[in-house]
């Protein structure tokens, strides 16, 4: 997360309320439109969905099937949600939805705000497991967090759409049966990772590293700095640098949808010290369409680098 976060996510909740007022007040055409799409998906019976991530509208997607119509406003790794500086027409989306799923724990604010001030039923994930601003928001990655949401949107999608209970709660039981084998990748894993000292660039996959059991020997001026959204010292980076050449780190955890001239200097002397490198990203790649199939494929990413 840059250090310029905090302004930005001021500015983008902001602005969803300012949108929010003034579609309230005189209606702009953007509204209009927007509740003619409404009343499209209210005559085809669906529900409308609306994501403030795609890793999370692809499992209301997966638990909803074609019962539900899901828009995911983020669907991009080139940006991040921290950063996100939405349009009208993305704060319009909330207005016309039955059921918004939203992150939480600060990481889109700018989401929450607009989700509250609509009719529609609010499934926030940090939420669902007492997350709260502050703590690491990258909760997809945990596997309690996506199993109480998957639980959480079922329950929104149930009451909204009643006549179709049944449906959801089969659909319910297929995800936590995929749910399921993921865990157990995760805890056959964990036979190989458990108690193994790795790094991050960024705190990004902590949640999936402890269900890996592996210990955060991230050195602490660094982890602070990041942690706080800070810019870390020079003494900082080298000692980084210098735990990386000493050995005691066994894997560098590497977000690269945050890369910089400061991680740069991090990977190479990861590189160097032949420490080997996962390197993921915080939103969903494109060449995923589910949650848990990428997931699984970290976790492949993470068995593979153990030495």
């Amino acid at each position: 997360m840059s250090i310029m976060s905090n302004a930005k996510r001021a500015l983008a909740i902001a602005a969803a309320s300012a949108t929010l007022f003034s579609m309230a007040a005189c209606g702009s055409s953007n509204a209009a439109g927007s509740k003619s799409d409404s009343s499209s998906a209210a005559s085809s019976g669906k529900i409308e969905v609306v994501a403030s991530i795609n890793q999370w509208g692809s499992v209301a997607k997966d638990l909803g099937g074609s019962n539900v119509e899901v828009t995911n406003i983020m669907t991009k790794t080139n940006v991040e949600a921290h950063d996100y500086e939405p349009t009208s027409q993305d704060v319009a989306k909330f207005g016309t939805a039955k059921v918004a799923v939203v992150n939480g724990a600060d990481y889109d604010p700018w989401a929450t705000k607009a989700a509250q001030s609509t009719k529609a039923a609010l499934v926030t994930a940090a939420e669902t497991a007492g997350i709260k601003e502050g703590d690491n928001p990258h909760v997809w990655f945990s596997a309690k967090v996506r199993s109480n949401t998957a639980d959480a949107i079922t329950a929104a999608y149930q009451k909204a759409d009643p006549s179709h209970k049944d449906d959801y709660a089969k659909f319910n039981k297929d995800w936590h049966a995929k749910e399921d084998q993921l865990e157990f990748k995760i805890k056959d894993t964990s036979s190989k990772t458990e108690n193994l000292p790795y790094a991050a660039t960024e705190s990004v996959a902590w949640y999936l590293a402890d269900d890996l059991k592996m210990t955060d020997a991230t050195p602490k001026g660094y982890a602070q700095a990041s942690a706080n959204e800070s810019e870390p010292t020079p003494a900082d980076i080298k000692d980084f640098q210098d735990t990386l050449k000493a050995g005691s780190i066994k894997m560098l955890v590497f977000n690269s949808q945050e890369a910089n001239s400061t991680t740069d200097q991090i990977t190479g002397a990861a590189k160097d010290a032949n420490v080997p490198i996962v390197e993921l990203t915080e939103q969903m790649p494109k060449q995923y369409t589910n949650l848990l199939d990428w997931m699984s494929a970290l976790v492949d990413q993470f068995a593979a680098a153990v030495k």
